[in-house]
């Protein structure tokens, strides 16, 4: 089988190279007569597709009217017809619009130039709108132009590919020939935008943090290491920014969030990719019931405002993003899906007899809190289509949250789950520097048990709230797994226009 696909991608590429050839001869033509497409630069593209079908106004039979004249540019996509006429499709930003080029009306050098031209190439027409017997909305060319010169030809088989691989190699020709995979991406730009505006209406400043750390801190995550010669030391790009976030609200910025790149040293699969967009966002004198509530408005609002209602499809499950999310506690919503109460198991040995019987499998002898996480994840998240917030975590596994005065076995910390995935995280946070300290101190001794995501100790930041830090609540999203949601999209790489690949 390995033998027959080597054969048919030699064939192809020898013929990939024979037509490549036949364009590269076309364009040499063309240099020859002094009409090299690349030496233009600059073209009036002060039309599109999308304006000339929406502005034109069919006139009245008998009136008459100043015919609407365009000019654009795009990328040729079709031709249809022979002898002195044709149709062809030519596509820019925004869509396709059918040109009728005919020889009486360009002249008969520019259209036999035209006639050589192939698809992928770019031209700029001038000409009028028209509505054809068919009713579709045309543009009648006075005048074409070659703007640059396709080389290389589309791939016929592209649309629909299932190499999925490739598509996400070769972006470009992706966008070029699935306008469907475009229309994510302009979705993409219009939930950021709106992720901006939500927060900026209610008060909030977007900053900007450093993404070279000297510390790997903020999160429980494998860092990418990288080395400053001029400093002559190691140097880590973010996992969080939570750690610099804070420090502002210390300075007195209240209400401060950044959207940006993070990047983890991690497997790669369809939730997650090495580099990623995430937002955080701090609001001093609030505590994580706040956060839950900005949390399910910024969702709610932007699945209106994206998709017209809060009741979306997602892979086939009907989720309503309306406010008004359930809120449970972790033991609790362990407890309604197992009927296990880990309320009643105090101790470790207790805890770790009540996962067994649960049949989880345990390695070495975590303790209480490493258990309970343990089984909501392997027990419980997957069960959580409809949005959910899962209060209440074990302070095990949150050295950067407020304990619950009630209860300081556990945190006010929540994560927010739809679909049975993980969208949000948000703490009250830990301004009590002593308790941060000790807290770093146990992720020190878990580091240097061999736990490469344990955080590292901040002293910086230790300093820094031991100046006073007001109560904050504090919220990180993931972005691409929210744009995910709202474009329906299967995986990350769906809406990350280059994820990262293993070079061929």
């Amino acid at each position: 089988m390995n033998e027959e696909n080597n054969m048919n991608q030699s064939i192809e590429q020898e013929d990939l190279n024979e037509l490549m050839k036949v364009r590269i001869a076309k364009l040499e033509e063309l240099q020859k007569k002094g009409k090299d497409p690349f030496q233009i630069v600059k073209f009036d593209n002060k039309d599109n597709s999308k304006d000339i079908k929406e502005k034109f106004v069919d006139p009245v039979e008998g009136e008459e009217t100043e015919p609407m004249e365009v000019k654009m540019a795009g990328r040729l996509m079709g031709k249809r017809g022979h002898g002195k006429a044709t149709f062809c499709d030519l596509q820019d930003m925004y869509g396709r619009i059918q040109i009728y080029v005919k020889l009486d009306e360009v002249g008969e050098e520019s259209y036999e130039e035209f006639k050589k031209y192939d698809i992928g190439d770019i031209i700029g027409i001038l000409g009028t709108v028209f509505k054809t017997h068919m009713g579709e909305v045309s543009v009648k060319v006075k005048e074409i132009t070659l703007l640059s010169k396709s080389l290389r030809p589309l791939p016929e088989k592209f649309h629909g590919l299932k190499d999925m691989d490739l598509r996400y190699r070769q972006r470009y020709v992706d966008l070029i020939v699935n306008n469907e995979v475009k229309d994510v991406f302009v979705t993409r730009s219009k939930i950021i935008k709106g992720i901006r505006k939500y927060l900026d209406d209610r008060g909030y400043l977007e900053v900007d943090t450093p993404i070279l750390n000297t510390i790997a801190g903020g999160a429980a995550a494998r860092p990418f290491v990288t080395h400053h010669n001029t400093l002559d030391m190691d140097m880590y790009l973010r996992i969080a920014n939570e750690l610099y976030l804070k420090r502002l609200i210390v300075g007195g910025f209240d209400k401060v969030y950044e959207m940006g790149r993070m990047f983890r040293n991690e497997g790669m699969d369809i939730k997650h990719n090495p580099e990623f967009t995430s937002i955080e966002l701090y609001a001093a004198y609030e505590d994580y019931h706040d956060m839950m509530d900005i949390m399910e408005g910024l969702v709610s609002t932007l699945a209106k405002d994206i998709c017209g209602t809060t009741k979306i499809d997602y892979q086939g499950t009907e989720i309503d993003l309306a406010p008004g999310w359930k809120r449970i506690t972790m033991i609790d919503a362990i407890k309604e899906v197992t009927g296990a109460d880990f309320n009643k198991a105090n101790t470790d040995e207790e805890a770790r007899a009540l996962a067994k019987s649960l049949g989880i499998q345990l390695e070495g002898e975590p303790d209480r809190g490493h258990v309970i996480n343990l089984v909501f994840e392997e027990k419980v998240e997957e069960t959580l289509i409809q949005p959910t917030f899962i209060m209440d975590y074990p302070v095990e596994v949150s050295p950067l949250t407020k304990k619950k005065p009630s209860d300081p076995r556990l945190v006010e910390r929540f994560e927010a789950f739809i679909g049975g995935r993980e969208y949000g995280n948000a703490y009250s946070e830990l301004n009590d520097p002593i308790d941060q300290k000790e807290r770093f101190m146990a992720q020190m001794a878990e580091r240097e048990a061999g736990n490469e995501e344990a955080n590292e100790i901040d002293n910086d930041f230790i300093q820094a709230i031991e100046y006073g830090m007001p109560p904050t609540g504090g919220l990180g999203i993931g972005v691409d797994r929210l744009i995910m949601l709202l474009t329906n999209s299967y995986s990350i790489r769906d809406v990350l226009l280059f994820p990262t690949m293993k070079p061929l």
